[in-house]
């Protein structure tokens, strides 16, 4: 295999791993669903219309772009149960569920949209009320789409449900992300450039061995 043919195989690598890296990751834009634990947010292991929370627990909902629950974005805020439901006193036959309401920010909101300020609620239910009850009664309207998929909470977003999104679409909501459009959205990323000089190298050094030997055999 001759210096040239070697070198054309490397770049050919090269590049198909700089394409590769440069694929867009699917997102999907949703309502995702926390328990807070302590001063900890876990991602709830039900959907809302089947928890069931007790008197005192506190909820959050946060709407973002995210590929699953692994990187999903938490709710913000540190509000406890205390201070959000300070003004709702506990009553005989009923509960209480403090709501952290994040609307996400405006990288992650559909098109033509502006996600509302985050608020905080508490709601009072009756003691076998879900979570999607307590919402209800605090922060309607509510959307669902026909699997029972939380859509909207207080009428935002006006529209969409659980869509796929690109990872372009949501750049704005990760460093990472800004990098890359800082390189430009269609261009080359320095990296490339940086590695095609590499393989250029290589190819040249290669050329030059070759020549030596074919020098030495005659």
């Amino acid at each position: 295999m001759t210096a040239r043919r070697v070198a054309l195989l490397l770049l050919a690598a090269f590049l198909l791993v700089g394409t590769a890296g440069q694929a867009q990751a699917a997102g999907y834009r949703y309502w995702s669903f926390w328990d807070r634990d302590g001063a900890t947010w876990v991602y709830a292991t039900q959907g809302p219309s089947t928890a069931r929370p007790s008197d005192g627990d506190v909820q959050g909902f946060r709407f973002a772009v995210s590929e699953d629950s692994g990187d999903a974005a938490q709710p913000r805020g540190t509000a406890d149960f205390a201070s959000i439901c300070a003004k709702t006193p506990a009553k005989d036959g009923s509960k209480r569920v403090a709501l952290v309401l994040d609307f996400g920010t405006a990288p992650d909101a559909p098109s033509g949209e502006t996600p509302p300020a985050p608020r905080t609620a508490c709601a009072r239910v009756s003691p076998d009320a879900t979570t999607a009850d307590a919402l209800a009664a605090a922060a309607g309207p509510l959307r669902y789409d026909t699997n029972a998929l939380l859509c909207a909470i207080a009428g935002y977003p006006k529209s969409g449900c659980g869509e796929q999104v690109s990872q372009k679409e949501d750049s704005g909501a990760s460093a990472a992300s800004k990098a890359t459009e800082d390189e430009g959205d269609d261009g080359p990323s320095v990296g490339l450039y940086a590695g095609i000089a590499v393989v250029a190298a290589l190819a040249g050094a290669a050329t030059w061995q070759a020549r030596r030997r074919r020098n030495a055999t005659r």
